[in-house]
């Protein structure tokens, strides 16, 4: 027994559990914790500075703070964003729905033989794309019996197929190929809209026009951006917005030269609160400037008359962020091309590389705008910063957007000199109006749209 304990110990004290095991013990479970806190907190940055950006706001998240802030009966915020826009003048605006090119998703969306249900300018949709990868739209309604083919459809081949009768349609020219329960003839006019499609840049677009003699022919074409197609940029984040507001005003920003540096000028720290802001006008109360400050230089400029281009409109802008209203730093120029009435190309030169930022907008309804952003990024342009100047254009964007949500449109504006390239927009963006473009108006005699959701 000796050989298992000394004659001064006890089997209690032999079979206790020592004491530097347990010290071992101790010692491991921290470093199991200093371990996976290291590894989340790695995650975290990398999460942080290095995934791309999704940034996505619906119609109730911007703008309705101060609705949120004084209210006095318990309503949630998108009761209070319905109030608002129920009690909303609209004022007396042009047709809601301009012709070009929109775009309905995004290509990452709808994936090979999947199908999509979309509602864009006042039209239900079945986006699908065939089994060997062609994006098609064709309107949502089987002409049998009138089921959405988008809710529940399937892709057979390059058809889509009614989850009801199972009527297939192919989606290269709407004809329906199969009645599979009939044995006699397919119907001749057994057919749906199809709706002209151009996949690039990484979105699906269709082309609206209000005449049928042009809505089969689009007039123009989406530019195709090489950095996209080619993949040698890196994508680096979305940001996702619907907005209350008639389409027209969103690009009528780009030749608003007076607003950016009183709404946008403020450092971006502040936010999107427009309550919150502090103005170049704040510092009369105060002794030094503002810490950050963005700094514009503006000019816009239309086609030259009887141009081939004449869907295309510039935006040239050079900004600086300055510290203390004095150092300039983060220097960037910009140039952002107008393609018709919902898409425009932002180019950004930053002294890191360049930069291509996407926006779509596209009217779901009347007053109701489905914005989105995709930033692209040369390889020197590192992740942290694509992030920054993405998470900087949103918190712009959404101050505009908190404007928007609450503003009525002025046919005949009361300007000043400095607001005459709004008038010059004006005029250019009547060209994507025509004879039978819908009117607020007539939709909602007919019913077919709602100012409420």
């Amino acid at each position: 027994m000796s050989f298992f304990w000394s004659s001064g110990s006890s089997l209690v004290d032999v079979l206790a559990f020592p004491t530097w095991m347990a010290e071992d013990k101790s010692a491991m479970l921290i470093q199991l914790l200093a371990t996976a806190a290291a590894m989340l907190l790695v995650w975290i940055v990398h999460y942080i500075l290095f995934r791309p950006l999704n940034r996505i706001r619906d119609l109730c998240d911007t703008g309705y703070k101060d609705q949120v802030r004084w209210d006095r009966y318990g309503r949630t915020k998108i009761q209070l964003a319905n109030e608002a826009r129920r009690n909303k003048k609209v004022g007396d605006v042009p047709p809601v729905y301009p012709n070009g090119w929109f775009a309905l998703c995004e290509s990452e969306d709808v994936k090979n033989g999947h199908v999509l249900a979309v509602d864009a300018l006042g039209e239900n949709l079945a986006v699908f794309r065939t089994e060997e990868g062609k994006a098609c739209v064709l309107d949502a309604y089987c002409p049998h019996l009138g089921a959405n083919m988008g809710i529940g459809g399937r892709v057979v081949g390059d058809c889509i197929e009614c989850p009801f009768h199972g009527w297939q349609f192919n989606g290269h020219d709407g004809q329906c190929a199969s009645v599979p329960y009939s044995k006699g003839k397919v119907p001749s006019n057994a057919r749906v809209k199809k709706w002209p499609t151009h996949e690039v840049n990484g979105f699906i677009f269709v082309w609206y026009h209000a005449e049928s003699d042009k809505s089969l022919e689009p007039e123009w074409t989406v530019p195709e951006l090489d950095e996209i197609s080619s993949g040698r940029w890196h994508y680096r984040g979305r940001t996702e917005y619907k907005v209350n507001v008639h389409i027209q005003e969103i690009p009528e920003n780009g030749a608003d030269v007076a607003h950016l540096g009183y709404l946008h000028g403020p450092s971006m720290l502040f936010g999107s609160d427009l309550g919150a802001i502090t103005r170049e006008d704040d510092r009369k109360t105060n002794s030094w400037p503002p810490f950050l400050h963005h700094h514009w230089e503006v000019g816009w400029k239309g086609p030259e008359p009887g141009s081939p281009d004449w869907h295309l409109a510039v935006t040239t802008i050079k900004h600086d962020l300055r510290l203390f209203g004095r150092l300039p730093f983060i220097l960037m120029d910009v140039e952002a091309k107008q393609i018709g009435p919902g898409l425009v190309h932002l180019r950004m030169n930053t002294s890191l590389g360049r930069c291509v930022l996407v926006q779509t907008v596209t009217p779901v309804e009347p007053f109701t705008q489905r914005v989105l952003h995709r930033l692209y990024t040369s390889p020197t342009v590192i992740a942290p910063y694509a992030k920054l100047i993405l998470w900087g254009e949103a918190i712009q964007f959404e101050r505009d957007v908190a404007v928007w949500n609450h503003k009525t449109y002025v046919k005949n504006p009361l300007i000043v000199s400095e607001d005459r390239t709004i008038s010059r927009h004006r005029r250019w963006y009547q060209q994507f109006y025509s004879e039978n473009s819908p009117r607020l108006q007539t939709i909602i005699e007919n019913k077919k749209g709602s100012l409420d959701w």
